[in-house]
């Protein structure tokens, strides 16, 4: 594959913006353009996954770059005339530049503010890989020229059997970012999250501190040794905020560093 010259003043990385890389068909033989896509996951629930995705394509639409994001199953929805909706997946669905039904984002969604599969086992649901699989895939057909898949809980949150989302991460076959609660423990949970993306074959693309406890006792040692230990650039570190609006939170996060 060969790089195109990048456009002036694109956050993405060379080889995975579409703007800046084009692959060519082994079929047609026709140029066709890369998109940047990645799957963002977090060290538990709680450590703001939502809020870093949602300053993440805040960050890419005010560079200029076309948005879209899916959040595949959420539980913790409220009753609408319209259907069950998910404050996370509406917060991302409000910094989505290409124009996506909420269905399109959140294909799954439960009331009870329980883990996905015991929500879906209450209302007779099937939870599976392949009832993420094919919606997400279609949200990535939308070519977007960056698109956040967001995960529910951590990287093995349950789905149906032994599967978990993390398998939904690897059928789409997509570098993932880490969005590390910074807490007392976070640095167990955070190197045993990237051991595990490592062990399923995917990429850790890049990590965000994202500050949950401000109180948390020798903060900035922590985060030196996060920054030792973890594999890969870290794209910001997002102090506690008042208002952690998208707006907001995209001040303090890099998108060039993504690997």
């Amino acid at each position: 594959m060969k790089a195109s010259a990048r456009t002036p003043g694109c956050p993405l990385p060379i080889k995975c913006c579409t703007r800046c890389l084009k692959k060519t068909d082994g079929l047609t033989g026709k140029t066709a353009e890369m998109t940047a896509a990645y799957f963002i996951t977090g060290t538990d629930t709680d450590a703001g996954k939502t809020t870093v995705a949602a300053g993440l394509l805040h960050a890419a639409r005010s560079s200029g770059l076309s948005t879209a994001a899916g959040k595949p199953v959420a539980s913790g929805c409220f009753v609408t005339p319209h259907g069950l909706r998910n404050p996370d997946a509406l917060a991302l669905l409000a910094e989505c530049s290409v124009e996506l039904d909420y269905a399109e984002v959140n294909p799954l969604a439960f009331e009870p503010a329980i883990a996905p599969h015991l929500a879906a086992r209450e209302a007779g649901v099937a939870l599976t890989v392949d009832s993420v699989l094919q919606p997400m895939r279609h949200m990535l057909a939308r070519q977007a020229d960056f698109t956040l898949i967001e995960g529910a809980g951590g990287w093995r949150v349950p789905l149906s059997g032994q599967s978990t989302l993390s398998d939904l991460a690897i059928a789409l076959d997509l570098p993932v970012i880490l969005v590390v609660g910074v807490r007392l423990g976070c640095i167990n949970h955070a190197v045993l999250t990237a051991e595990a993306i490592a062990r399923d074959g995917l990429r850790l693309a890049g990590w965000v501190a994202n500050i949950v406890d401000a109180d948390t006792s020798r903060l900035e040692e922590n985060l030196a040794t996060l920054l030792e230990r973890l594999p890969a650039p870290c794209l910001g570190q997002v102090p506690r905020l008042n208002e952690a609006s998208a707006e907001n939170v995209a001040q303090y996060l890099d998108l060039k560093v993504l690997s």
